[in-house]
C-alpha cells in the first residue's frame, strides 16, 4: 500500500527525527555535510552505519535531506531545517553574558527613538555576529506632541506634525479657502486639545466619531478643524512607509555560503534598495511572537540561502515595528531566537515607556 507523503512524515519515526537533529546540530556546528560514521558516533545510538545509511536514504527521499555532489554526506534542506525548527529545536535561554549585555544596552540612559533603534541593530549584530535589522517605529503608532498650522499662497498650509520626544513630519495640504492667522491657531488649539497624545490611527478613528455626530453639535472652530484634520491625518499615510535600520552585513561576509563575491554584492544591494526585505518584514508587523523565513520560503532567490528570524515590539495590542536577524539558513537557531525575543520585549517596553 502505498502511503501519502505527508502520512509517511507525520509517521517519521523517533529514530528518524533523532538523526535528523543530530544532522542538522553537526551540520550548523561544522559547516561539514555529515557522513554516517559521524552520525552513529554523535547519536549515542548502537547502530550500524548500514543501518544510519537506510535511515538517511528514507530522509533524502522524503526532502528533508541532500547529498552535495562533492561528498558522500548529506546536508539539511530548507524543508529539513523547517522540521527542526518547528519540531526538535530545544530552544536555549539566552546566556547570562548576553543577556547582562542586552539590558545593560537598555538601562545605559535615554536616547531618541531613532538612536536607539540604531543601538538595537548594532546590539543584535554583535551578539549574533550575524546582521541585525530594526525597523523605525511606525509614525501611525507614535503619540501626536503637537499639530502646528503655517499659512501658504493659495489656500495652501504647511502642518507640522510633532510625535513623540523630537520626531518631526510637515506636510502641505490644500484647502477649499483661505484661513487667517486667528483662525489657523484656533484650529490647532482644538486639534491639540483632542488629539494630544493619541496615536495617528486613534486620531483617525475620532475623526470619523465627530464627523458621525449631528453638525449642529459642531461650532464653526470645530467644523474648520476637523476639516484640516481630515486632509492631515488622511493624506501621506505615513504608517505604510516602512523604514528599518540594518548593522553588520559584513558579518556575512564569513560566512562560507554566502562568500562569493557575487552574492555578497547582490545580497548588499538588496539591503540597501531595501525592496526584498519590506514585505518579509510588514508580514512580522502583523504576526504575533518570532517568525522565522528559511531559504526558499522567504520567495527572493537572493536569500535562497539565508534565514530571517524575526519578532514585533511594541506594547500590549499596539505593534511598534519589528527587529530581526538575517543570516545563513545554517545559523544557531537556539540562540538566535531567545536573543530576538528578548531584545523586542525590552525594546517595546522601552519605547512604550517614553510615550
Amino acid at each position: 500500500m502505498n502511503i501519502p507523503q505527508d502520512s509517511r512524515e507525520e509517521l517519521l519515526s523517533e529514530r528518524a527525527q533523532h538523526l535528523l537533529r543530530v544532522l542538522v546540530e553537526s551540520y550548523i556546528r561544522d559547516g561539514q555535510p555529515v557522513g554516517s560514521r559521524s552520525l552513529s558516533r554523535e547519536s549515542g545510538l548502537q547502530l550500524s552505519s548500514a543501518t544510519i545509511r537506510n535511515v538517511m536514504a528514507d530522509l533524502e527521499e522524503l526532502g528533508f535531506v541532500a547529498s552535495p555532489h562533492t561528498s558522500a554526506g548529506r546536508i539539511p534542506t530548507d524543508k529539513g531545517y523547517r522540521f527542526f525548527v518547528d519540531s526538535l529545536l530545544q530552544v536555549q535561554p539566552v546566556d547570562a553574558a548576553a543577556e547582562a549585555e542586552i539590558r545593560r544596552q537598555f538601562e545605559a540612559g535615554p536616547e531618541s527613538a531613532k538612536d536607539l533603534i540604531t543601538t538595537v541593530s548594532q546590539l543584535l549584530s554583535r551578539l549574533t555576529q550575524l546582521a541585525g535589522v530594526v525597523t523605525v517605529p511606525r509614525a501611525a503608532e507614535a503619540s501626536i506632541t503637537q499639530i502646528e498650522f503655517v499659512g501658504l499662497s493659495e489656500n495652501r498650509i504647511l502642518v507640522v506634525l510633532v510625535y513623540g520626544e523630537s520626531e518631526v513630519h510637515n506636510r502641505i495640504i490644500q484647502l477649499d479657502r483661505y484661513y487667517a492667522r486667528d483662525e489657523l491657531k484656533r484650529a490647532s488649539n482644538y486639534l491639540n486639545e483632542q488629539f494630544r497624545g493619541r496615536s495617528l490611527s486613534e486620531a483617525r478613528q475620532e475623526i470619523l466619531r465627530q464627523l458621525s455626530e449631528t453638525r449642529a453639535h459642531l461650532n464653526q472652530v470645530m467644523l474648520d478643524a476637523i476639516s484640516m484634520a481630515q486632509h492631515v491625518f488622511e493624506a501621506g499615510k505615513p504608517e505604510g512607509q516602512l523604514e528599518y535600520v540594518i548593522k553588520g552585513e559584513t558579518n556575512l561576509m564569513s560566512v562560507a555560503e554566502l562568500s562569493s563575491v557575487e552574492r555578497l554584492r547582490r545580497l548588499f544591494e538588496a539591503f540597501n534598495e531595501k525592496r526584498d526585505f519590506l514585505h518579509l518584514l510588514d508580514q512580522s508587523l502583523r504576526a504575533e511572537g518570532v517568525q522565522i523565513f528559511i531559504g526558499h520560503e522567504s520567495g527572493y532567490q537572493i536569500l535562497d540561502d539565508c534565514s530571517l528570524v524575526t519578532a514585533p515590539y511594541g506594547a500590549p495590542g499596539s505593534v511598534f515595528g519589528v527587529l530581526g536577524v538575517i543570516g545563513p539558513t545554517r545559523m544557531a537557531y537556539e540562540r538566535v531566537i531567545p536573543i530576538v525575543d528578548m531584545t523586542a520585549k525590552l525594546l517595546g517596553s522601552a519605547l512604550n515607556s517614553r510615550r
